[in-house]
């Protein structure tokens, strides 16, 4: 049985943990396919969904939501998405995100793949947690509209209390490049330096995170819970 994995740098796991190692150790009668891309809206998921459909899954897992959100609550990073992303105006709108959203799911459904949808978590700051629960709503709404599960990961691990903290602006987006670049790994410091719960960024899981993750994610795909097409 073969799996794809569309998301964001979430499911890419190139910076923080990987959830999918996990997942793969929890689900071994499955081949897990890695199709997750640091900084993607569900607009570039969507663009890129044949390249998807195309290795043949036997069904999917979406998790993306965090990039549109940060494109509408802190709009110093537009410029990354215009110009990096190609989005329109730097911005994905809540409108934008549900039609979007509605027909990912619907192709999907199309090519008669199987898919569950993960909602993602993110504790940056109040804004962007309002933005992303306000984006995961209209996820939820359109996996209800066609009968596909979802997985609220926002309420698993998202505290109460947010911490108020300085918008994000273009040196943060530079900041992750350059320590991708570099191999940075000092998790573990920076979680503890920022205050964060189950990120070292606000936005990024920590290993540990990500096999809770990986681990909520497994279960929900248990074995044998293929979703009816």
């Amino acid at each position: 049985m073969k799996l794809v994995f569309l998301g964001d740098s979430l499911t890419w796991g190139g910076y923080g943990g990987r959830y999918l190692d996990e997942a793969a150790r929890r689900l071994p009668a499955y081949t897990l396919v890695n199709a997750g891309v640091g900084g993607d809206t569900v607009l570039n998921l969507l663009a890129r969904l044949d390249a998807a459909l195309a290795l043949q899954p036997d069904g999917a897992f979406v998790m993306i939501g965090g990039n549109d959100a940060i494109s509408y609550s802190q709009p110093a990073t537009r410029p990354y998405y215009a110009q990096t992303k190609g989005i329109s105006d730097g911005v994905v709108t809540p409108d934008q995100f549900a039609r979007a959203y509605r027909a990912l799911l619907e192709r999907l459904a199309l090519a008669y793949v199987p898919t569950w949808v993960g909602l993602p978590p993110i504790e940056y700051n109040p804004a962007t947690a309002a933005a992303l629960r306000e984006y995961n709503q209209l996820a939820a709404q359109a996996a209800r509209a066609l009968n596909v599960p979802a997985l609220d990961l926002l309420a698993a691990f998202t505290p109460a209390h947010v911490p108020e903290r300085p918008p994000l602006n273009l040196g943060a987006i530079t900041l992750i490049g350059r320590r991708i670049a570099a191999g940075w790994e000092d998790y573990e410091t920076e979680r503890a330096r920022g205050g964060y719960a189950f990120t070292f960024d606000g936005l990024h899981f920590t290993p540990d995170a990500a096999r809770r993750a990986g681990a909520l994610i497994a279960d929900f795909i248990a074995p044998g819970s293929l979703p009816a097409t």
